[in-house]
């Protein structure tokens, strides 16, 4: 493998920090967060694209760090609402909307649908500086419940009910569990892969 001992990881969001240093299993990498390097620019999300926006955060923190990035661009998928709310996940009801307010505009949205499968997608990018960046993605499959449930996670976590664990919705599931089947895990995963074959 042959990258630097040190990455950064580019976000600013504590759940995704806490979810990818709860998994992280790549030893000889040392992962620190923007905070850890007392960055606090965020890249506009201008990309069409998952890949395209991983990859901006990606080269934004490369080059005000100076150390490998990666980062990644997630997002819920409601195929009945045309891919909604898609690469607008984390802003669907506005530029500074929180979760709450997010996920109560999908409910609404999807009030009438009887229609509810969903999946999140992940897609992490790794870039270095040098050479073409990597890509890697993972998806979880399930459906949109009709009410938020549970307590745990964040965002869209307390309607969606993956397949794997039907009658729970992601915020009824420990930390542990998310940590092991996630769309963000798959991809994870992936790209450990992926490293360990350079």
């Amino acid at each position: 493998m042959n990258t630097q001992d040190t990455w950064v990881l580019a976000t600013h969001n504590q759940g995704k920090t806490r979810e990818f240093k709860a998994q992280w299993t790549l030893d000889r990498v040392q992962l620190l967060s923007l905070a850890d390097c007392g960055l606090t620019e965020v890249p506009s999300e201008t990309g069409t694209t998952f890949a395209q926006n991983a990859f901006l955060k990606a080269e934004s923190a490369h080059w005000a760090s100076g150390f490998p990035a990666l980062a990644d661009d997630s997002g819920l998928i409601v195929p009945a609402l045309g891919g909604e709310p898609g690469l607008h996940s984390a802003r669907y009801a506005g530029p500074t909307a929180s979760d709450s307010e997010n996920l109560r505009l999908l409910l609404a949205n999807m009030k009438d649908l009887e229609e509810r499968e969903a999946y999140f997608v992940c897609v992490l990018c790794w870039w270095d500086g040098q050479g073409d960046p990597l890509w890697v993605e993972g998806r979880w499959h399930g459906r949109i419940l009709r009410q938020a449930v549970g307590q745990n996670g964040f965002g869209y976590d307390p309607i969606f009910e993956p397949d794997n664990f039907q009658g729970f919705s992601l915020a009824q599931l420990e930390p542990a569990i998310k940590n092991q089947y996630s769309h963000r895990a798959l991809a994870l995963r992936a790209l450990f892969q992926r490293m360990e074959a350079r």
